[in-house]
C-alpha cells in the first residue's frame, strides 16, 4: 500500500463504499447530508479546501494502483500549524477488518511526520462506529473528550482522539 495525493476519479469510487445513510454520518458527520452521495458532491465539498491550502484529501492504492482507502489531512484552525486533523477515513468495505485501515492509518502518521510541522494529529469517531475507534487505538490515538453531536438522523457521540507526535 502507498499514499497518493486524490484525483477527482477517486470520488464515485469513494461514493460506492458508502452504501447507507448510517454510513454517510458516521464517515462524513454533518458534511454533506444528502444521500446517496455523488463524485461530485465530494469534489464540490474539496475543491475550495484544496484551493485554500490548508486541506489536504490523500487516497491509499494497493500494488496494481487500484484504490483502497481514502482520508483528509486539515488544519482545524487558521492562526495554528501544530495540529492536523484526520477526517473523512474511509476503507473499502471489501476489505475491511484485514489491517487496510491499520496500514493506511500508519502511513499517514509518517506523512504528517514528513510533510507537516504539527505536533498533535486529531481525528474524531462517533461512538457507535466501535471498529474505527478500535483502528484508531491499534496506531496509538487516545480519546481526550467526548460530544454530543445532533446529526439529521439523530444525536450521536462523537469521541475525539489525538495523538502526540
Amino acid at each position: 500500500m502507498k499514499l497518493r495525493k486524490y484525483i477527482k476519479e477517486d470520488a464515485d469510487i469513494i461514493c460506492r463504499w458508502i452504501r447507507t445513510e448510517d454510513e454517510l454520518y458516521r464517515w462524513s458527520a454533518d458534511r454533506f447530508n444528502i444521500f446517496p452521495l455523488t463524485g461530485k458532491d465530494i469534489e464540490n465539498n474539496y475543491v475550495p479546501g484544496v484551493k485554500g491550502g490548508r486541506f489536504f484529501p490523500i487516497s491509499a492504492v494497493d500494488d496494481d494502483d487500484t484504490v483502497v482507502g481514502h482520508f483528509i489531512i486539515r488544519y482545524p484552525r487558521e492562526d495554528d500549524d501544530s495540529t492536523v486533523r484526520f477526517g473523512f477515513v474511509i476503507v473499502d468495505p471489501s476489505i475491511r477488518g484485514k489491517g487496510y485501515g491499520k496500514k493506511m492509518l500508519s502511513l499517514a502518521i509518517n506523512y504528517v511526520k514528513d510533510n507537516f510541522n504539527a505536533t498533535r494529529i486529531d481525528l474524531g469517531v462517533f461512538d457507535n462506529n466501535p471498529s474505527a475507534k478500535g483502528c484508531y487505538e491499534a496506531v496509538g490515538f487516545k480519546e481526550y473528550q467526548r460530544r454530543e453531536c445532533n446529526l439529521p438522523i439523530g444525536n450521536w457521540t462523537c469521541i475525539d482522539m489525538e495523538m502526540y507526535l
